[in-house]
């Protein structure tokens, strides 16, 4: 069973930075994706940011684009996720998610389509 295990959430105030970490337990995906989605209270569980390990290519959704960067190491089964210039909106559990498989640009965005989730972090933003 393939964990992943997430670290970095925390309370910081507006305009403040913040830096996830996501460790695989086991290589399983090389051929596949690893993401980051969020869940506010309230609210359905969204797409923030994945990286396709093929091609190394990256995607974000448009409230992240600026602010927000993805970056990994798949030798170490490890994807980080900057998160820069933070506002009370981003206030979240945050997860990691990853799927074994490739997937096509059009379903990157959808959770249900990943095979692993971490347990979450918590990201809270103070205005």
């Amino acid at each position: 069973q393939v964990q992943l295990i997430e670290s970095g959430g925390g309370w910081v105030q507006t305009g403040g930075s913040l830096r996830l970490s996501c460790h695989a337990s086991k290589d399983d995906f090389s051929r596949g994706v690893m993401a980051w989605f969020r869940q506010a209270p309230g609210k359905e569980r969204e797409f923030v940011t994945c990286i396709r390990w093929s091609d190394r290519s990256t995607y974000y959704a448009d409230s992240a684009k600026g602010r927000v960067t993805i970056s990994g190491d798949n030798a170490k089964n490890t994807v980080f996720l900057q998160m820069n210039n933070l506002g009370p909106e981003d206030t979240a559990v945050y997860y990691c998610a990853a799927r074994v498989n490739r997937l096509v640009v059009t379903t990157l965005r959808r959770p249900e389509l990943y095979d692993y989730w971490g347990q979450g972090t918590q990201v809270s933003v103070s205005s």
